[in-house]
């Protein structure tokens, strides 16, 4: 498959909200991102936590050009190479060891390596990496901590992810080293289940119009 990897910029400031997605069936996977683009939600994280998820991407990526789909939960190299092979145009992962980072670079990925403590930050920035997913923001001190990460580190930029809702992202965003943050409110199992595209395409309108500092 040929594939691109979208830009940082793209995957961090396309909208305020990243959708964190789980798809149980194959054929939800194409209805669903249709109805997140149709809301102005391009850009997609398709977690790797299911026995589909790679093939859900390759479908996405084929079927629907204006959505920016990425692999969620990358752990190592064998996921990576694997979602690069689904056509993923990005990834992301909880954590980051230096061999996955490492992996990374060599093949050139747009990623969003997951930290919780200013040491994680610390060590992906002297890989290279300055866009960084803050996992699991509530648990990990949500937005004091990121205030605090900003005075040593402002060269860093976060999509917050895990226990973020509609009424707490504005907090996040409101921040200064904040792009955009990762939500599964946006594709809950409930409506997906109930093929209820239009309610999703709903909740990704309502999504863009939450504000960012």
């Amino acid at each position: 498959m040929n594939r691109t990897f979208a830009s940082i910029d793209e995957v961090m400031s396309s909208g305020p909200v990243m959708p964190v997605i789980v798809i149980d069936r194959l054929e939800h996977a194409v209805p669903l991102a249709r109805a997140l683009v149709a809301g102005g939600v391009r850009v997609l994280e398709v977690t790797l936590r299911t026995k589909i998820a790679l093939d859900a991407i390759r479908a996405i990526a084929d079927a629907v050009p204006d959505a920016i789909v990425g692999a969620g939960t990358i752990l190592g190299a064998d996921d990576l190479h694997a979602a690069g092979a689904a056509g993923a145009r990005f990834g992301v992962s909880p954590g980051a060891t230096l061999e996955l980072l490492r992996a990374v670079r060599a093949d050139g990925w747009t990623f969003l390596p997951g930290v919780m403590t200013p040491s994680e930050a610390m060590t992906a920035l002297a890989e290279g990496f300055h866009a960084l997913k803050f996992f699991p923001a509530m648990a990990a001190g949500g937005v004091e901590m990121l205030k605090a990460i900003a005075g040593p580190l402002p060269q860093l930029r976060f999509c917050p992810t895990g226990g973020i809702s509609p009424a707490t992202a504005p907090d996040f965003l409101a921040l200064p080293n904040v792009d955009c943050v990762g939500g599964s409110w946006l594709a809950p199992r409930k409506l997906i289940e109930a093929e209820d595209w239009d309610a999703i395409t709903a909740l990704a309108q309502q999504s863009t119009r939450l504000p960012r500092g």
